[in-house]
């Protein structure tokens, strides 16, 4: 959305923006406004405007952009709704990207990023504010506005619009003009500003801007699913079992139905002469209060303040808060409801037919099910053969038939087959054909600098957390939120206070969004591609700042309202200002919950499932760290999706947890049994796996980054893999191949003859003896 590109800061030049263009205007169009000429006078105008460009003036040159970028906003000022806003920015951006826009403003961000003078006038500097970003801001706000307007699809889409979106989108994808894609060049804006060498990059519309660019040429998440089926079909694959976008989106958040109560009431209640103390009386006011809302869609988080002494309890006491959030897990559903409430229970409360998920099953599950199985009735085992079941007892032979019915075969299984396969057979397999796709394209440039693009993005992430605290070396990141002029009353200090949560929020979604989209690509391109990122993401310390990110009162984040709506665009364009009050900015928007932090917890949590799942030495790190008590207390927000990641990360560490703290948190076991997908031989419950006994972790680490080196040097370092190239040993075909020579050589050739052949001695007798 365009609301989270501006900050309340920049909203003076909305103003700014609208003079540039209406005194531009006038001198090229008489007696007209925008929106009433004819699409050719338009052209005519922005073809006009692209030459004023072209100026050596740095203030002419920022007065045109400025009237592009009204251009882009909607022309404001000549609409009466918001809708007309939206609807002719939409066309304008278009229009402008017909016109050659995007490739001019391309070039001036070259200009202003090499601009050596705005470097070191920002770095002299002992206060930066967003002053000093004024041209940036600017071309970055164009062209996101271009790539957010274009990437949208419509119905209504003309085919020209269509033929330009996809135009657009091979134009970022594809290096053009021997230049790098445009992602690349966005990546290096962020390392260069955590360097500290640009540190008046407006980091806020960066982020974004990459973002939204990696979405447009990637593909958002639906086209990831469509890109998965197409793929599996590719490799001779069977069909996925469902669609776990669709799954998700029908899960219900865990909570007791109403009528539960009156069971707990009546026939679980504990005996009159044993009273159950302060826990008891709270967790059946808990319970109460959770059966009220789970009903009511519009209040899936609470917003009441937690009390005093439920902030102040330790992470155990924090633990017991989730019981009466997940009691219905406790309860049995097939108990029948007392016969007075049979009607209304049977109205308001469905229990779900089975379990959301199919079960799956890995190859390397049924192999060690078999060996176990051998070495129990047999003695002896025959490696990595599951067909032959000769000697095992029936049972045996049935659950052999099962586990197969539920084998999955992923993408990732294949792939690395086929490298171990390429590895070993380099020459009788020949040369892998690599298809030029976007994400290949950009997984290669990105390959070299890869590790500091991680480490720049999880700096920012961690100076945009809630929970960091202010250093002194830590990076600015409200560069391009902060006024010339800080607040002197009160009013503005709170409004500022309010714009620069906001910021961080805003950072903090982009990134998270970002890092998820980036992975789930490259793993569908290849596994290894996916395991490189992620092994520098871990290397980079990304899971315990993901888990210092969530140590924090959860509820309270995604209920923030750092907002305020007359101040968003495109309403602070249409709309006269009201007077804004203290009352009225304590007060906020209208919604109960924030959706931009929603989208961010749950996009962190994804990724630290990606990060962790089946890596053993990664889920270590979530024991260490103590994740569990931090984990719980995110499922009080009653989201299905946010209490579906958790509960698959609680779950890969449950084993390691040990059997006192199963007992003690049974709730949250059933509340995993019921969400989380189940594989059949995982022995996750009770910690008998093999997989839970001691493990050389640095050892499992190094042997994945050395395979991961094997592939990244198999597939893009061929200049230097010279072990099997052909030599030619024929001086006649040697001395007579023709060489491409540089340009410039024939200027310097009688300097190359000199330093190369004249100045170097040669022995011809020793040349001659040695033949």
């Amino acid at each position: 959305m365009c609301v989270e590109l501006y900050s309340y800061t920049e909203n003076m030049e909305f103003t700014t923006n609208r003079r540039c263009f209406e005194e531009d205007f006038k001198t090229q169009v008489q007696g007209n406004e925008w929106l009433e000429l004819e699409e050719d006078a338009q052209k005519a105008y922005v073809m006009g405007l692209l030459d004023r460009l072209e100026v050596v003036s740095r203030e002419r040159r920022l007065k045109v952009a400025r009237a592009v970028l009204y251009l882009a906003q909607g022309a404001f000022g000549e609409c009466d709704s918001e809708v007309d806003v939206l609807h002719w920015s939409r066309y304008n951006c278009f229009l402008l990207y017909q016109m050659g826009t995007f490739s001019a403003f391309l070039e001036l961000l070259h200009m202003e990023i090499d601009n050596s003078q705005a470097c070191s006038s920002a770095l002299r500097k002992p206060a930066i504010s967003i002053a000093d970003s004024t041209e940036l801001r600017v071309l970055l706000s164009v062209m996101y506005l271009m790539v957010e307007n274009i990437r949208l699809e419509r119905e209504t889409d003309s085919c020209g619009w269509r033929t330009a979106r996809e135009t657009f989108r091979a134009e970022l994808s594809f290096s053009v003009h021997n230049e790098e894609p445009f992602a690349l060049l966005l990546f290096s804006m962020v390392t260069k500003f955590c360097s500290g060498l640009a540190p008046h990059f407006p980091i806020k519309k960066v982020l974004l801007l990459l973002w939204k660019v990696v979405m447009f040429t990637l593909g958002g998440f639906e086209h990831l699913q469509v890109l998965k089926i197409q793929k599996r079909a590719e490799l001779g694959l069977p069909p996925l079992a469902e669609d776990s976008i669709q799954v998700v989106r029908s899960m219900r958040a865990a909570s007791p139905p109403s009528y539960t109560l009156d069971l707990g009431e009546s026939q679980l209640a504990p005996p009159p002469s044993k009273p159950r103390g302060r826990r008891g009386s709270r967790r059946q006011l808990l319970t109460k209060q959770d059966s009220l809302d789970i009903y009511n869609e519009r209040d899936l988080f609470k917003t009441e303040d937690p009390a005093p002494e439920e902030e102040e309890e330790s992470a155990g006491d924090g633990e017991r808060a989730l019981d009466g959030e997940l009691d219905l897990l406790e309860q049995d559903p097939l108990v029948p409801p007392p016969p007075s409430q049979a009607p209304l229970s049977a109205e308001r409360v469905a229990f779900p037919k089975g379990l959301p998920w199919a079960p799956k099953v890995r190859q390397k599950d049924i192999e060690h099910f078999l060996e176990m199985s051998r070495n129990k009735f047999i003695g002896f085992t025959l490696g990595q053969d599951t067909d032959t079941l000769v000697g095992l007892p029936r049972p045996i032979h049935e659950s052999v038939k099962t586990l197969k019915q539920h084998k999955y075969i992923s993408i990732a299984d294949v792939q690395i087959k086929n490298e171990e396969e390429l590895e070993k057979c380099p020459m009788s397999l020949g040369e892998e054909v690599v298809p030029e796709t976007p994400c290949e394209i950009l997984y290669q440039g990105m390959l070299y600098s890869l590790p500091q693009y991680m480490i720049a993005l999880l700096k920012i992430l961690l100076a945009a957390a809630p929970t960091s605290k202010a250093k002194t070396d830590s990076i600015n990141i409200l560069a391009d939120v902060l006024p010339e002029e800080m607040p002197v009353t009160v009013l503005q200090s709170m409004k500022l206070g309010i714009d620069v949560n906001r910021h961080k929020e805003i950072i903090v979604k982009s990134i998270s969004a970002l890092l998820l989209l980036l992975l789930k690509h490259f793993k569908l391109n290849h596994i290894y591609q996916f395991e490189y990122v992620a092994q520098h993401l871990v290397f980079a310390n990304c899971i315990p700042l993901i888990l210092k990110f969530f140590n924090q009162n959860i509820l309270s984040y995604i209920t923030a309202k750092n907002s305020i709506p007359v101040l968003d665009y495109p309403c602070c364009t249409i709309q006269d200002l009201p007077e804004l009050t203290t009352e009225s900015l304590e007060a906020g928007d209208n919604n109960q919950f924030c959706w931009r932090n929603l989208f961010s917890c749950i996009n962190l949590l994804r990724l630290l499932n990606k990060l962790t799942k089946w890596k053993h030495s990664r889920t270590m790190m979530l024991v260490v760290f103590k994740s569990a008590p931090i984990l719980k207390r995110a499922l009080k927000v009653k989201q299905a999706m946010l209490q579906l990641y958790v509960l698959k990360l609680l779950k890969i560490q449950t084993k390691y947890l040990g059997r006192q703290w199963r007992k003690s948190n049974m709730k949250t076991m059933s509340a995993i049994y019921q969400k989380v997908r189940h594989r059949m031989n995982d022995d996750w419950a009770y910690g008998n796996d093999i997989d839970a006994r001691p493990w050389d972790f640095q050892a499992e680490e190094c042997t994945l980054r050395a395979t991961i080196e094997a592939f990244n040097s198999r597939r893009y370092d061929r200049a230097q893999d010279s072990e099997f190239s052909p030599v030619d040993n024929c001086l006649q075909s040697v001395l007579g191949q023709r060489l491409e020579l540089p340009e410039d050589f024939h200027y310097s050739y009688e300097l190359w003859l000199e330093r190369e052949v004249f100045s170097q001695p040669i022995c011809w007798e020793e040349l001659l003896q040695s033949h």
